[in-house]
């Protein structure tokens, strides 16, 4: 797949502060890309410099095969962290004007605007000012106005704060309808639920550094333990538990269910199989659990940084 962004060795220092460092990554065109790190770790820096906000000391930025230009500055959308519409403006004046300065016309900006209004049953805010608005409302208007000139790419930072679940699921479910239909999308969050639900590729950047990279599946196929988490029910438990530690490694197990069954982590070798293992717990009572462990993006995120 062709990459829409490429960032190669990017470094910025801030006085005697290394902001980045050599940072490289690489954003697949239709994709959406999760930019990931705690607090400081540059990942703001990284954005700024993609949306011209600021420039780097060395490295480059290519978008869409191009060295990044001010003319490029059409083709992204950015919703930053802190918001930054004019709060005694009223919403359908203040749209209209921002959507004019990414070079739509006002018939045109009009047409796109009542299309996301209505979408978004927003419809009858257009007269309201934005101070009179929720947090969330704001919100909603502000990423309207991100998207609303079609750019190829969108930056999305943090970008469900202050929606209610209902408002964050719909805001979800648009993001991954603009991927659909083609955009590329870059996704900041602290919020690791978000990203294992719309993420496709992610980076991790630590203390100025990249640690981290690749398509999600494969991030979570390098991190896996082979440990499977099950629930076995038996007349004897204390024999049984006997029993599996004198084959296999293991761990008590914490997940709810409505039985009082065996809750084991069971951990196989290279040479054990999980068929082997399913087939040897059938022949010792009741499986009524059987998965195997995953790591989350959480997990993924606090080894790597804890590791680095």
């Amino acid at each position: 797949m062709a990459n829409l962004l490429e960032v190669n060795k990017v470094s910025k220092s801030f006085g005697n502060h290394k902001a980045l460092n050599e940072v490289s990554i690489t954003v697949p065109k239709g994709s959406i890309f999760g930019l990931l790190g705690p607090n400081g770790a540059g990942k703001t820096t990284l954005i700024r410099i993609v949306n011209q906000i600021t420039l780097p000391d060395s490295g480059s930025v290519l978008l869409d095969g191009e060295p990044l230009k001010q003319l490029h500055i059409k083709d992204i959308g950015y919703l930053p962290e802190e918001r930054g519409l004019y709060k005694s403006m009223k919403v359908g004046e203040q749209a209209l004007y921002l959507a004019q300065l990414k070079g739509l016309s006002k018939a045109e900006a009009k047409t796109r605007l009542k299309y996301w209004f209505d979408r978004l049953e927003i419809g009858d805010w257009w007269n309201k000012k934005i101070q009179e608005l929720s947090k969330g409302m704001a919100q909603k208007v502000q990423f309207v106005v991100t998207v609303l000139h079609q750019p190829k790419l969108l930056i999305f930072d943090e970008p469900f704060s202050g929606f209610d679940p209902i408002n964050a699921n719909l805001i979800k479910d648009e993001i991954l309808k603009l991927r659909d239909d083609g955009a590329t999308v870059i996704f900041s969050t602290h919020r690791m639920e978000s990203v294992e639900e719309l993420c496709d590729d992610i980076a991790l950047i630590n203390k100025s550094n990249k640690i981290l990279e690749g398509q999600l599946n494969e991030v979570k196929r390098q991190y896996k333990i082979n440990t499977y988490e099950v629930g076995i029910k038996a007349d004897n438990q204390s024999a049984l538990r006997q029993r599996l530690a004198d084959k296999f490694s293991i761990s008590d197990a914490h997940f709810k269910s409505l039985d009082n069954e065996l809750k084991l982590n069971i951990k196989l070798t290279p040479e054990q199989s999980p068929n082997a293992l399913l087939n040897y717990l059938t022949q010792q009572g009741e499986v009524s659990h059987f998965i195997e462990l995953i790591p989350s993006v959480n997990d993924i995120f606090i080894k790597a940084v804890k590791n680095n």
